[in-house]
């Protein structure tokens, strides 16, 4: 499990937003923590599958070793693209197992290198990582889904939210556990993207994301408002903003939108928790 520095007690509604609605967890560096210095824990998903094979009955490691060896001779990689599709489904649907899961979806996705199949699977990966508490997991899904998302911006630049889901990945990955630098390499590619379209909400949103989780709390605010502007109903960009502005220290500002999010998330548990934060504040 990531130590607490890593999951850090996420204090502000956003983390009960995400649970609710995403399932998610992103924290705030604090301006005045030193950095962590650990040696990075490596997950390996080869050894994985085979410790996962064996939970698996009988019929279903007949069916998986049939699909294991259904490369023949012939056109080598188009087979390799149907087994690899083949197997994730195995570990999705029969096995329920979302690492090898994702492991044989990218594996399929970089063969093919078609947008669609390169996106997909490097959204899916992103989407999970962000829940993800295990360290060492969180840095295999944060790379694969990167090398995803680059070979998706190599093959198709014109593609904006192949950059944005880039940008996304440092700051939801390494970017989360408190790495400036990869933070940074996720607000820069982000902003490759605003500089072009400053209308594009999608990474106007996550540049607050990661104002917020850097510390940079004003830049976070101007990005977030910029959303909510244009976005009156997006609820994440409400919870994001509420917690940061309690992060900065304007309880006025806060609670002012820790109340409209409340308006806008119709959910018991979610009301609740804002309540006692409004508490806390005041």
């Amino acid at each position: 499990m990531l130590n607490k520095k890593l999951i850090i007690a996420f204090i502000g509604l956003v983390l009960v937003f995400l649970a609710y609605k995403f399932g998610s967890t992103v924290a705030p560096k604090s301006k005045t923590e030193a950095p962590v210095t650990t040696t990075e824990k490596v997950f390996d998903i080869h050894k994985y599958i085979i410790e996962e094979k064996g939970h698996l009955t009988a019929s279903q490691v007949i069916a998986l070793g049939k699909l294991e060896n259904s490369v023949t001779r012939g056109d080598v990689k188009e087979q390799m693209i149907s087994a690899n599709t083949a197997l994730a489904n195995f570990w999705k649907d029969s096995a329920h197992t979302p690492e090898p899961y994702f492991y044989y979806l990218s594996e399929a996705a970089k063969l093919d290198k078609s947008e669609k199949n390169l996106t997909f699977a490097a959204q899916l990966i992103l989407h999970n990582l962000r829940s993800e508490q295990d360290e060492a997991k969180l840095n295999w899904k944060t790379a694969e889904a990167i090398a995803l998302f680059e070979k998706g911006v190599e093959l198709y630049p014109n593609n904006d939210d192949l950059k944005i889901g880039l940008g996304s990945c440092y700051i939801f990955g390494k970017g989360r556990t408190g790495n400036a630098t990869e933070t940074m390499k996720g607000i820069q590619q982000l902003l490759s993207v605003v500089r072009k379209d400053s209308n594009n909400m999608k990474a106007q949103m996550m540049l607050g994301v990661g104002g917020y989780v850097s510390g940079q709390y004003d830049k976070a605010i101007e990005r977030l408002q910029n959303v909510v502007e244009a976005q009156p109903n997006n609820m994440e960009a409400i919870a994001f903003l509420a917690d940061t502005y309690a992060a900065k220290g304007d309880k006025a500002e806060a609670i002012k939108w820790y109340l409209i999010s409340k308006r806008l998330i119709n959910d018991p548990h979610y009301s609740q928790e804002v309540d006692e934060r409004i508490k806390q504040l005041r």
